[in-house]
C-alpha cells in the first residue's frame, strides 16, 4: 500500500511503475548503499558469522565416515542431517520439499520476508562478505561513486585490482564450498590437489561456479534479489495486512518536513525530517517510505539509520521498524489469523506423513525384472528356466549380505556368478539369476512366483513375479 507522498502533484504510486535500480531509458542505476551501523546490523553481524561458520563447516561434518549433508544431483544421491535418500525415495524428498515451502509461506503470511534479510546466503554473503570488503578497499558510498565516476589514477587501478582479486579469491571459496556440499569434500580434496586433466568434469565445475559468483557478487548484486529471485514477487499473494514487514509508521511519520533553525511554521509536522538516510543505506535502492515493495529484503539497514536520526532529534525510535499495515493504521496486531492456522495445520499434516514415511521405510529396496526379449529356456536335464534381472540398494551404511528364495515348492533360485550377493553401504548392487522348474511339473504357462529377500537373517522385501513356461512336457 501507497503512502501519503510530501508532494501532492506526485502519483503516490508512480514508484511502482519502474525499479529502483532501472533508469527509465532501461539502464541501470547503480547502488551505492552508505555504510550502517546500529542495534539491528550489529546483531545480523553476528548472527550472519554464525550462519557462515555452519555454511562452511558443514561439508567438513561426518558421522562414521559419511557427510552430514550432501546434495549429489548428479548421482541423485542425498544425505540430509545423516539420513541418506536415493531416487527410490523422490516421494520423501517430495515431501520435504513440500515441508520446506509451506513453512516459507506460513514464516512470509506471518513475518514476512525476515528470511531474506537475516539468512539467505545471497544477503550473508554481499552483505556481510563482499559488500565490507568493498567498505574497506574504497571507502563510503561517496568515496565509492567518485572514485568510478573519476578517471583511471594509480589509486583507482590499484584500489580497483586489489578488490577484484580479493573478491575473486572468495568467489573461490564459495564455489569450492558449492562443490563440496554436491559432490562431498573428498572429491573436492581430489580435484583440487590433482591436475586439471585428471579431472576435468570436476575442475571445469569449479570454475563455472566460482564464476558465477564473481559475476553476481562484483556486478549482479542486488539484482539477483529483483530480478531473478521469485520471492520477492510472492510478496503480493503472500502478504496482508497482519504479516510483519519493515515498516515506516506513516501516521507518526507524516507530513515529513525538515527542522531548519528559526523556523516558526504553524502546520502541523510529523516525525520524519526527510533527511533520506533511510534510501542512502537500502542496499537495493528503494524508499521504505512507499511502503512495502517488492525490491524491499528486510534488511533493517532503514531502521538503524532512522533510529540514529531520531535520537539526534530528540524524538521517539521505531519511526521505522518491525510493524504491519494494520499495528500502524488501526493500533493493533493479530498473527494467528485464519490463513496462518490453515498453513499450519497443513505444515503439521506434511510433518506428519514425512515421520511416518521415514519410519516405514526399508533401509533395503530390491527391484526384480524379467530380463528383456526372452520367455523361457529349455534344459536338457528336463527342466525349464526363466531369466531375471534384480536391482538392489543399499541405504545403510553397513554392509549388507542379501539372500533370495522362493516361496512356491518346486522352483528353484539358480544365481548367475557370484552366489555371495554382499552390498556395500550406500551402493547399488545389480545381478541375474534364474527360476528353474521340473518341466514336468509345470501346470499352467504362466504363474505367480513369490520371492522373498532377507538380509543378515531378517527377511526385507517379498516381491510377486511372473514365471512362463509350456504345460507338461509340451515343448
Amino acid at each position: 500500500m501507497a503512502k501519503k507522498n510530501s508532494n501532492p502533484n506526485l502519483d503516490p504510486n508512480a514508484f511502482r511503475d519502474s525499479l529502483a535500480s532501472v533508469r527509465e531509458d532501461g539502464k541501470r542505476i547503480w547502488v551505492y548503499p552508505k555504510k550502517v551501523k546500529g542495534f539491528f546490523y550489529t546483531y545480523r553481524t553476528y548472527f550472519s558469522w554464525l550462519l557462515l561458520a555452519i555454511l562452511f563447516v558443514g561439508p567438513f561434518i561426518k558421522i562414521e565416515g559419511r557427510p552430514y549433508m550432501l546434495f549429489n544431483i548428479f548421482e541423485r544421491k542425498f544425505i540430509i542431517f545423516g539420513a541418506a535418500f536415493w531416487p527410490q525415495d523422490t516421494h520423501l524428498l517430495i515431501f520435504l520439499l513440500l515441508i520446506f515451502f509451506v513453512f516459507i509461506i506460513l514464516f512470509t503470511v506471518v513475518f514476512g520476508r525476515v528470511w531474506c534479510g537475516w539468512a539467505c546466503p545471497q544477503t550473508l554473503f554481499m552483505e556481510m562478505v563482499f559488500r565490507k570488503i568493498e567498505y574497506a578497499i574504497e571507502g563510503d558510498a561517496n568515496q565509492q561513486r567518485a572514485l568510478n565516476e573519476g578517471p583511471w589514477t594509480g589509486e583507482k587501478i590499484w584500489k580497483k585490482s586489489l578488490k577484484l582479486s580479493v573478491f575473486a579469491f572468495f568467489s573461490l571459496l564459495i564455489g569450492h564450498l558449492v562443490m563440496a556440499y554436491l559432490i562431498g569434500i573428498d572429491q573436492v580434496k581430489e580435484i583440487v590437489t590433482q591436475p586439471p586433466t585428471e579431472n576435468m568434469a570436476g575442475f571445469i565445475g569449479l570454475v563455472a561456479f566460482s564464476g558465477i559468483f564473481m559475476f553476481v557478487f562484483a556486478w549482479f548484486r542486488e539484482q539477483a534479489c529483483i530480478v531473478v529471485c521469485p520471492y520477492g514477487r510472492l510478496q503480493g499473494v503472500l502478504l496482508d495486512d497482519n504479516s510483519i514487514n519493515v515498516m515506516y509508521d506513516y501516521v507518526r511519520g507524516e507530513p515529513r518536513a525538515p527542522i531548519r533553525k528559526n523556523q516558526v511554521d504553524a502546520a502541523p509536522k510529523g516525525d520524519c525530517v526527510d533527511c533520506g538516510l533511510c534510501v542512502q543505506v537500502c542496499p537495493t535502492g528503494i524508499d521504505i517510505r512507499n511502503g512495502t515493495q517488492m525490491e524491499c529484503v528486510n534488511c533493517t539497514a532503514c531502521i538503524d539509520a532512522c533510529d540514529e536520526v531520531m535520537l539526534k532529534v530528540e524524538r521517539p525510535t521505531g519511526l521505522i521498524r518491525y510493524a504491519s499495515e494494520n499495528s500502524i493504521k488501526e493500533g493493533f496486531q493479530k498473527l494467528f489469523t485464519g490463513r496462518v492456522k490453515g498453513y499450519t495445520v497443513v505444515l503439521l499434516v506434511l510433518v506428519a506423513a514425512f515421520v511416518t514415511l521415514i519410519a516405514t521405510r526399508s533401509d533395503l529396496e530390491a527391484t526384480i525384472t524379467r530380463f528383456p526379449g526372452m520367455t523361457y529356456q529349455a534344459r536338457p536335464d528336463g527342466k525349464v528356466s526363466n531369466l531375471y534381472n534384480i536391482t538392489l540398494i543399499n541405504k545403510t551404511f553397513e554392509p549388507q549380505s542379501v539372500e533370495i528364495a522362493s516361496l512356491i515348492d518346486g522352483i528353484e533360485v539358480e544365481i548367475v556368478g557370484d552366489t555371495n550377493w554382499v552390498l556395500e553401504p550406500q551402493t547399488k548392487f545389480e545381478g541375474r539369476f534364474f527360476l528353474v522348474q521340473e518341466q514336468e511339473e509345470v501346470k499352467i504357462p504362466q504363474q505367480k512366483v513369490h520371492l522373498v529377500l532377507s538380509a543378515e537373517g531378517e527377511e526385507f522385501d517379498d516381491i510377486e513375479t511372473n514365471f512362463m513356461a509350456p504345460v507338461g512336457g509340451k515343448n
